[in-house]
């Protein structure tokens, strides 16, 4: 298994350039389900979540091929000659549950397996579901797996999501898509990568209004065409380099980056003492010279603060000139990075959703163990500042959303080494 060693103590200077969206791009390939003509994607990440997509889209038909070095992705479903997705794939990501709408909507039927991914907490797909039967779809979950047939095909429907659910709303609106009639989706995900998917959509001849917003207009239309397009920069893995020279000291530029996609986040940063400078190439951090400050924060859905940077920024409080809380609203059990934390020298006290951190001098490098995909990053962001080296284990869960992080970060200075075993 392999590990990742750092260590700490060196400050940073360099540029980091800023890969596709992992969540958008997820969220794009399923699109491909839609149309019998190629849908292209560039600026592609390259990942292993991404792999997983591509390994369940070729199960169900689809021809699937990476382009300059694997930064396009083209994918062609001019027959779709499978209508199960396999528990052995889905089990991997809990995207995979983004084929049923697609599915339903072309093939009117879909056999998809109960989606798995990191143990975060509950993220259950009855949002997804009670949509599709809203829309006429007859659905009955047995062994595992949701059978879902739309004999007659999707009807239009004007529906109000119970809850703010970005993966329901990327399902429905491609659902939608190909639905007979006019649908309006209320309370609808405003992240950036539900406009990013609209977007794509409405490149491939959809019908598609308000995308980014609450509501969210479809007129269903008979076939989408193909459609070249390119992914939306990582608001995450921007965050989370963000914090890189906040904690360790020094200024890192993110070429690439856009302030629009982060601005909560940013504002929390700045508040810590750290300058965050923003251009039409990207952002330039530099570190606090005077400390880092302590803040509060409450996770909340887009445009508010993202909770897949909560345990990065639990991190950079670690080191704090006082006491901060984090309050997680969206996930339960998203946590579990904090024991690690503390074995580095943190004092970190959780209470349900409520995290206090009490800041200390000083990290200490540690043995430390990767619980889940943003939980890997914070501990190598704690590493890059402690005393010390920091080994961490478990580094799959990394892979599923970061790419070539030893190398990003040790060209900036950073002494950060993955050892393969």
């Amino acid at each position: 298994m392999d590990r990742i060693l750092v260590e700490g103590g060196l400050s940073l200077s360099g540029e980091i350039p800023i890969s596709g969206a992992k969540n958008a791009c997820l969220a794009l390939m399923p699109a491909a389900l839609l149309t019998q003509a190629p849908l292209t994607l560039t600026n592609a990440p390259f990942l292993s979540d991404i792999n997983t997509m591509r390994e369940l889209l070729a199960s169900l038909g689809c021809e699937v091929a990476s382009l300059q070095n694997n930064r396009i992705i083209a994918i062609a479903a001019e027959s779709i000659s499978n209508h199960v997705a396999e528990y052995d794939i889905v089990r991997k990501m809990r995207a995979s549950i983004l084929v049923l709408g697609p599915l339903l909507a072309r093939e009117k039927k879909a056999v998809v397996s109960l989606p798995g991914g990191c143990a975060i907490g509950a993220r259950p797909v009855d949002i997804h579901l009670n949509a599709l039967e809203a829309m006429g779809a007859k659905l009955e979950l047995k062994e595992g797996y949701i059978f879902a047939e739309a004999k007659k095909g999707l009807k239009a429907v004007d529906y109000t999501f119970s809850t703010v659910s970005v993966g329901a709303t990327a399902n429905i609106v491609m659902a939608a898509s190909l639905a007979d009639g006019s649908s309006v989706l209320r309370n609808c995900a405003l992240e950036p990568e539900i406009q990013d998917l609209c977007d794509c959509l409405n490149g491939m001849g959809a019908k598609v209004k308000g995308g980014g917003t609450s509501i969210i207009e479809i007129e269903g239309v008979s076939e989408l065409s193909g459609h070249t397009h390119s992914v939306i920069a990582d608001r995450i893995e921007l965050g989370t380099y963000m914090l890189a020279p906040a904690i360790a000291g020094g200024e890192i530029f993110l070429r690439g980056g856009r302030i629009e996609l982060i601005e909560s986040f940013a504002k929390i940063l700045r508040e810590t003492g750290a300058e965050v400078i923003s251009s039409e190439d990207g952002i330039l951090v530099k570190g606090s010279k005077n400390g880092i400050a302590p803040v509060n924060i409450s996770t909340q859905p887009f445009p508010g603060f993202p909770t897949d940077l909560q345990a990065q920024m639990m991190a950079l409080l670690t080191l704090s000139k006082g006491i901060s809380t984090l309050n997680e609203n969206i996930f339960e059990n998203r946590f579990m990075h904090a024991p690690e934390l503390n074995r580095m020298g943190a004092k970190i006290f959780v209470d349900g959703g409520t995290a206090t951190v009490e800041g200390v001098n000083a990290l200490k490098g540690a043995p430390v163990m990767a619980t889940d995909l943003r939980a890997s990053i914070s501990l190598i962001l704690a590493g890059l500042a402690a005393q010390g080296q920091t080994i961490l284990t478990r580094v799959y869960h990394l892979d599923r959303g970061y790419e070539n992080v030893c190398s990003k970060l040790s060209n900036c200075g950073a002494d950060i080494t993955r050892i393969s075993t």
